[in-house]
């Protein structure tokens, strides 16, 4: 399989799925007055896709690779922000535990596809990937 496009990766569409969560979450009062906070996790969840797409359209895996890193860190920061949001009481105990769920797994995924790229021949502009390599990435 030769991903072309980063719309085909799993990772981006995931993080584009925490994404639009966030956004919804955000829009709820008394979430949505808490400009700073909400401002914050909004960045930080959008980063998250918007790095792995930046770094896919790079072109090579060493610049890929860091803006991956990048966007694990972001995944990191709005794992924090989801305890904010909790302890400010702008989010529920199960609305956080989704959000640390999801962080979590995207950012597994994001380590495992470093890893992969880190071991792989091809140095793009398209990355070929095999289906049993994109089911590894759901493992930790």
């Amino acid at each position: 399989m030769t991903i072309e496009r980063f719309e085909d990766l799993e990772i981006w569409k995931e993080a584009r799925e925490l994404c639009k969560v966030v956004i919804r979450l955000t829009e709820e009062e008394p979430f949505c007055r808490d400009f700073k906070l909400r401002d914050q996790i909004k960045t930080s969840s959008g980063s998250v896709m918007d790095n792995i797409a930046e770094g896919f359209e790079r072109g090579g895996n060493k610049e890929f690779i860091h803006f991956l890193g990048i966007s694990k860190g972001s995944c990191g920061e709005c794992r924090s922000q989801a305890y904010r949001s909790f302890d400010c009481q702008y989010i529920n105990q199960e609305t956080l535990e989704d959000l640390i769920s999801r962080t979590l797994q995207l950012s597994k995924k994001i380590s495992s596809f470093i890893t992969y790229l880190k071991r792989s021949d091809f140095k793009g502009p398209k990355y070929h990937i095999s289906e049993p390599d994109i089911q590894s990435f759901d493992e930790p």
